[in-house]
């Protein structure tokens, strides 16, 4: 019944590209690690331009990632380094997943979509998470680290599961979290921002 509503359909990819899309802010592999073994088991549908994802090698390579991925975060300081790179990281993958719900769209609204709402979303959870953990270092001296890690890994895998298994909860999920991340990122920031302007010498 729900087929016969115009652009049912692309609404519904966009509810799931946002979902992986806000997975990826997160941890950037292990939803593209989700979609690819979801895929490859035929459980959800692969449009033909990303049908690499549903490969072994794609399953195998992502999946190394992903270990790899979320250990390193546990490392102190090794955390930090990722965080320079992971918002361009999560701004391509959140694009490449975002993309790869969409299949009559054409080339170029195609990955305009996918850079705008797919990689915008990907970047704002990304970068805010970044200054959560900045802010866990300066007040926690890193013991805090492990905690927002674990977090990032929870929502990974909590929005890759509810992306493909219900999309439209978790598309709603995804408009929250950019909403308290954008929130209470910049507040980290302020206060890091802050405590390093009392410790500068006059």
């Amino acid at each position: 019944m729900l087929d016969h509503i115009p652009y049912f359909s692309y609404v519904l990819s966009a509810f799931i590209g946002i979902g992986l899309a806000a997975a990826t802010g997160f941890r950037v592999f292990l939803p593209m690690f989700a979609v690819s073994l979801a895929s490859y088991f035929h459980w959800i549908p692969m449009n033909e331009h990303f049908e690499w994802l549903s490969g072994l090698p794609a399953l195998i390579t992502t999946g190394i990632a992903t270990i790899a991925e979320i250990l390193t975060y546990y490392i102190p300081f090794v955390d930090h380094l990722l965080d320079t790179i992971s918002v361009p990281l999560a701004t391509v993958a959140g694009s490449v997943l975002f993309a790869s719900q969409f299949a009559d769209l054409g080339t170029f609204p195609q990955w305009a979509l996918a850079l705008i709402a797919g990689g915008g979303t990907a970047a704002t959870i990304s970068s805010g998470f970044a200054g959560i953990r900045a802010a866990s270092t300066a007040t926690t001296g890193g013991l805090g680290n492990s905690v927002v890690g674990t977090t990032e890994t929870a929502g990974a895998g909590v929005m890759s599961i509810l992306a493909m298994a219900a999309p439209v909860i978790a598309a709603v999920l995804a408009i929250i979290l950019i909403i308290l991340v954008v929130v209470y990122g910049r507040k980290a920031w302020r206060k890091l921002r802050g405590k390093k302007n009392t410790t500068d010498p006059i």
